[in-house]
């Protein structure tokens, strides 16, 4: 099999690259476009850390050939911030400090970002849902819930 070009806009550029077809998303952004925020914990779509929202879907980037990505638009935690300001749920984690580590951290953030842009007033249930597919071994999950809540609290009022 040859490469193919694949055409998507991550964090807002257009980006048009040749991939091989064995090429994962995560090996792409990551190691061809220095996203480091992409990171392959368990290369299994298990731990949550390769998370990227793909069309504004929370997918695991490491079960994704990066030749599926063709057309689509790619948000990684690089590209969440705008011009310099931190988005309401990176300043939540800070704030509640829900972050250790972080290696977690970015993958929890976009799955609640995935969750945020579809309900904006989420129970506690619907966030524990939402980054159930993501493993913290330092923080638990009390603190990164307790920053989410805050966040669609805080993007509530601001929407006013």
């Amino acid at each position: 099999m040859t490469a193919s070009r694949v055409s998507m806009v991550v964090n807002g550029a257009r980006r048009e690259l040749l991939v091989e077809p064995h090429e994962r998303l995560v090996d792409i952004l990551r190691g061809r476009l220095g996203l480091l925020g992409v990171k392959e914990g368990c290369g299994e779509g298990e731990c949550g850390t390769c998370t990227v929202l793909l069309d504004g879907k929370a997918v695991s980037s490491c079960l994704m050939l990066a030749a599926q990505a063709d057309g689509c638009e790619i948000l990684t935690i690089e590209g969440l911030s705008a011009e310099g300001t931190l988005h309401p749920l990176q300043e939540a984690f800070i704030r509640e400090a829900a972050i250790q580590c972080g290696y977690c951290t970015p993958g929890m953030i976009l799955a609640a970002k995935a969750l945020l842009d579809r309900e904006l007033d989420p129970s506690e249930g619907a966030v524990r849902r939402a980054i159930s597919g993501n493993i913290c071994r330092c923080t638990g999950y009390d603190k990164p819930v307790k920053a989410i809540l805050a966040a669609a609290r805080q993007m509530r009022e601001d929407a006013r």
